[in-house]
């Protein structure tokens, strides 16, 4: 069962939501630019057709209208060429081109692409041409969806990571809030028991079951710390890292199948110090063991590797169990996520908060293989920074 299988879908909604505005802003602003390119294009040749006029005239015509209409042209910019585009005239390409042939000319190279020019055929024979651009308020009108798209991708990441942080901490207190409920609760009875045990063992010693009912009582005490350290920062010390493994393989022999095979191919003498907290990490150990042996339905071999590569110590955990896909190698991790029929799926979730976020070090699949097995492995750092 996956508790919270929908916590993703109002980050589809917001992807979608952007694209939809991103889409229709882009279609939008394009069929305005085609319809202002059409109004420039046609200012233009009205520009092109009262030079022609004005050009074809004689002394006795009133040219007053014809030049308000080439003086009017104030927004795009126009270079005026004879036949073999010697320049004539320019108009709206800025103070640089006052009296600077050079400017002009290097402007015309540039402006000749930009739109097809318009051809003035004048009475003597000849043509003159006028080659334009597009105005400044046409060129930001083009580049104005993408950067508004630009500014929606930034709101959304903005709210997906507020979002998720608001989430994050929720579940937090959550995480937090569950734990100290479960060790209050477990509290009490374990103290009782502790106090039935001592009597039953001063007054009957020689019952065999004393002894692991004990050890049973210890463990929830145990149990109990745990919970009551999840929230708070946790005190860490070197330990020594194969004799944690020891114990809580020593706890997980006696609770599992005798068809599960243990295989710790380190000497039990061998030292690997460490800072950790000692209760939480061999919770995690217990956690992704019971999952291995969970995977593996009791029966077959699960190895434990560690190795010290001088900053960090290395746990390989092996297990002949079915493999998971590489879709879900991530996915264990999550709160929730689980492929049995019972459980909260949180073991290994609560494995990954204790590595990554109280000892700052890294858990994950290393590889799986459908059918042959997986390998979890704890990165652990040598020193406290």
């Amino acid at each position: 069962m996956n508790i919270f299988r929908n916590r993703s879908n109002w980050q589809i909604f917001l992807f979608f939501f952007a694209i939809l505005i991103g889409v229709g802003s882009l279609i939008y602003t394009q069929f305005l630019v085609r319809s202002l390119k059409a109004e420039e294009r046609k200012k233009v040749e009205m520009w092109a057709e009262a030079t022609r006029l004005i050009n074809s005239a004689d002394s006795t015509q009133n040219l007053d209208f014809l030049a308000s209409i080439i003086e009017n042209n104030n927004t795009v910019p126009v270079i005026l060429t004879d036949g073999h585009d010697n320049i004539i005239g320019a108009r709206n390409l800025g103070q640089d081109s006052a009296g600077n042939p050079g400017y002009i000319g290097s402007r015309l190279e540039k402006i000749k692409g930009a739109n097809e020019p318009i051809i003035i055929e004048l009475e003597n024979g000849t043509t003159n041409r006028i080659y334009y651009k597009d105005s400044i308020i046409l060129s930001q009108l083009i580049y104005y969806p993408y950067i508004q798209l630009g500014f929606i991708i930034l709101f959304i990441l903005a709210s997906y990571l507020a979002l998720s942080s608001s989430r994050k901490a929720e579940q937090n207190r959550v995480w937090v809030g569950m734990s100290k409920e479960t060790a209050h609760q477990l509290g009490t009875p374990t103290t009782s028991m502790t106090g039935w045990i001592e009597i039953l063992q001063n007054n009957y010693p020689d019952i065999p079951v004393l002894k692991e009912l004990a050890l049973d009582v210890k463990r929830l005490e145990k149990v109990t710390e745990r919970f009551s350290g999840i929230g708070s920062k946790p005190s860490l010390s070197q330990e020594n890292v194969i004799s944690l493994i020891q114990n809580s393989v020593n706890y997980l022999k006696t609770r599992s199948s005798s068809k599960v095979l243990f295989v710790l191919p380190f000497s039990p003498d061998e030292v690997i110090n460490i800072p950790v907290n000692p209760a939480l990490f061999e919770w995690v150990i217990e956690n992704v063991c019971k999952n291995a042996i969970d995977a593996m339905e009791g029966d077959g071999s699960l190895t434990i590797k560690v190795e010290n590569d001088g900053r960090h110590a290395i746990i390989d955990i092996y297990d002949t169990g079915k493999g998971l896909p590489k879709s879900a190698w991530k996915k264990i991790f999550n709160p929730g996520y689980t492929t049995k029929k019972r459980g909260w799926g949180l073991g290994l979730s609560l494995a990954k908060r204790i590595i990554e976020e109280y000892h700052h070090g890294r858990i994950f699949v290393k590889s799986s293989e459908i059918g042959k097995g997986t390998c979890i492995r704890i990165i652990m750092k040598n020193s406290i920074d």
